[in-house]
């Protein structure tokens, strides 16, 4: 990820601040025979959508070769051809990156986000093979990945790792593939909370199986999940001994402080109802002047087809993992553009619009079983669905009074 040129200066100057970076000072140094030593860091979240969820990544300090570095598989570029055909697509690719652990430090620093490190209690085996791990992972035919949200991402990848690493197992306490009341959508929900256009934006993408209950284990690709569940674990070798995971916790980095911006003014649920009004307000005016007002019919159903063209293209093609079934696709669908056409033609000569019609039908049974479906519709939806299903009742209002 490319950062704005004057946060790589500040970056640089990072060594003037190290005083200020750590919240308080390291403990558990390690002896001369045990000179690695190896963390895990938890990014708190920041601002931007893709940092909502926080951030995981590996600290590797040798504290005989006075070398302290960060592999983070967070890295992506926005500025490279066509990020955001292949993100809708699920073919995003993502990183490993390696770099001095001050300068990641004050990345996070600038941008207000803390950052929590949990020591791992490994032994000198178990971190040479943990060290050895991630360099294979950083071969430049090697570090780049298939990035997946859910299921492959910067905080399963250093969970995956250290697993791999210790000789034996990780014990978490729980059964960690057992089913638990928790869904994808609702840890959406959780980390989302305060950015209510963002929180829209992935619920509206998002399909019926985001609905379904998950794993203790699936939930950890949120970062701050697996930082829980890691103070908790336990190493189990193969002769049946347990040692903690973690053996001690800190604070690396206290933030600058900066204000918690949050998307302010109109709701996403207060706009979808004033659409609704307006739409209220214009098929009751349409309707005492006897006017079919059709450019109504025009904005409404072709803001809802665009809308149903994105959801149809990630149900179809995309391979992000939830996305199909999506039955929010009996509201926004591509079907509305394609019908606009003969909408207009019938209202405009007072004739039965068959599209209105069929729209009618099935509008007034997605809003009647609108429990019944496998899926968490978000309520910005009802009001939306409204605005269409009111355009396509005020036609055939009209078109009985013709007859009449």
């Amino acid at each position: 990820m490319k950062l704005p040129i004057y946060t790589l200066i500040g970056i640089l100057l990072c060594a003037l601040l190290p005083s200020r970076l750590s919240a308080q000072p390291e403990t558990g140094e390690a002896s001369a025979h045990d000179s690695l030593r190896i963390s895990l860091l938890t990014c708190a979240a920041g601002e931007e959508i893709y940092t909502l969820f926080g951030h995981t990544a590996i600290r590797c300090e040798n504290l005989t070769r006075k070398t302290d570095v960060v592999y983070n598989y967070g890295v992506f570029d926005f500025s490279s051809g066509g990020f955001v055909l292949r993100f809708a697509l699920g073919e995003t690719d993502y990183r490993l990156d390696k770099s001095r652990t001050d300068y990641f430090n004050y990345a996070y620093f600038y941008y207000g986000r803390d950052i929590h490190q949990q020591v791992l209690n490994l032994t000198q085996a178990e971190k040479e093979r943990l060290v050895a791990l991630l360099e294979e992972n950083y071969r430049p035919e090697n570090r780049v990945y298939r990035y997946n949200f859910f299921y492959d991402n910067c905080s399963t990848r250093p969970r995956d790792k250290v697993e791999e690493a210790v000789q034996g197992s990780v014990d978490y306490g729980v059964d960690m593939n057992a089913p638990t009341t928790h869904t994808f959508r609702e840890l959406i929900y959780r980390y989302s909370e305060g950015h209510p256009w963002s929180r829209l934006a992935m619920d509206l993408c998002l399909g019926s199986e985001a609905d379904k209950p998950i794993s203790r284990r699936a939930m950890q690709f949120v970062p701050f999940l697996l930082q829980a569940d890691l103070t908790k674990a336990q190493v189990v070798d193969s002769i049946g001994q347990k040692r903690r995971l973690v053996s001690h916790e800190s604070q690396l980095v206290k933030a600058m402080p900066k204000e918690k911006s949050r998307e302010g003014g109109l709701t996403p649920e207060l706009c979808a109802w004033l659409c609704f009004a307006v739409t209220l307000l214009l098929t009751v005016y349409g309707l005492r002047r006897r006017k079919p007002l059709w450019g109504v019919d025009v904005v409404l159903f072709a803001a809802m087809g665009l809308a149903g063209c994105v959801l149809a293209f990630l149900v179809f093609f995309s391979q992000h993992p939830c996305m199909s079934p999506n039955y929010l696709l009996f509201v926004f669908h591509p079907l509305h553009l394609f019908g606009l056409a003969e909408v207009v033609y019938k209202e405009r000569r007072g004739k039965l619009s068959f599209y209105q019609t069929a729209n009618l039908i099935i509008l007034t049974l997605f809003i009647l079983l609108w429990g019944a479906f496998p899926q968490e519709f978000p309520l910005t939806v009802l009001p939306l669905a409204l605005c269409l299903w009111i355009r396509s009742v005020a036609h055939l209002v009209e078109v009985r009074r013709s007859k009449k």
